[in-house]
């Protein structure tokens, strides 16, 4: 499928709090997009109305840049890890193929396991795991989906520094070519992945400049560690 670009023009509440907005947010086809800021400021409902999850009352609309639906082009990655407690590893990377009624690629799925660092795993039940290895195998199931529009909200929180890095580059080359939007409160993170850059604050909806180069960016390189105190100035003005 060719990735369409999101968009949204408005604002959001629940009841009679305000979420977001009135704003004007775009994704590009095809890029990786990070929605930085701080907690409390809309930047997961944006998310979850993208994949048709939120309850938020919506004046304006959003969508796709090519007008289609968005369902069955969407593969979320939520905060929690959403893994079924009674099922295997195995079982909860191939769960979205079993809902559909499709015929899952346990091939494909143990080569993803062992790319997020749990070959040998595949028998295990989450209560079994670490908190950084379910958020793992979480990863490994929205990229087993193999969408055009990936939807990641904090993917990488519960890695220790080096999982970090190596989940970052790892996502970073499978999707390459996809529409991601990723939400993120870490600076580091946004520049090292972000190819467009979106500051939510209370105050609005800004665009920070990304650092050059694809990602995922040399983390030591000066024009990245200059684009991340830049950033993280931001926040804290924010």
């Amino acid at each position: 499928m060719t990735p369409p670009g999101l968009w949204l023009d408005g604002s959001a509440r629940f009841g009679d709090s305000a979420l977001f907005g009135p704003l004007s947010f775009r994704a590009e086809a095809g890029c990786w997009t990070v929605l930085l800021g701080p907690s409390g400021v809309g930047k997961t409902t944006i998310l979850r109305l993208f994949a048709g999850l939120s309850r938020a009352e919506v004046s304006g609309g959003f969508g796709a840049s090519d007008g289609q639906p968005l369902a069955g082009r969407v593969a979320l990655m939520a905060q929690t890890d959403l893994l079924l407690p009674w099922a295997t590893a195995l079982d909860n990377i191939c769960l979205g193929a079993r809902l559909r009624g499709e015929r899952a690629d346990p091939a494909r799925a143990l080569r993803l396991l062992a790319e997020v660092g749990l070959a040998g795993m595949e028998r295990r039940k989450p209560g079994q795991l670490s908190g950084g290895q379910r958020q793992r195998l979480a990863l490994a199931r929205t990229l087993m989906e193999d969408r055009p529009v990936v939807l990641l909200d904090e993917p990488f929180s519960a890695l220790d520094a080096r999982t970090r890095s190596e989940m970052q580059a790892l996502a970073a080359r499978l999707l390459t070519g996809r529409t991601v939007l990723m939400v993120s409160h870490d600076a580091a993170e946004a520049a090292r992945l972000g190819q467009r850059i979106l500051i939510l604050t209370r105050a609005g909806l800004a665009e920070a400049a990304a650092p050059e180069g694809p990602p995922p960016r040399d983390a030591t390189a000066p024009a990245l560690l200059q684009a991340q105190a830049g950033l993280l100035a931001r926040l804290l003005a924010a």
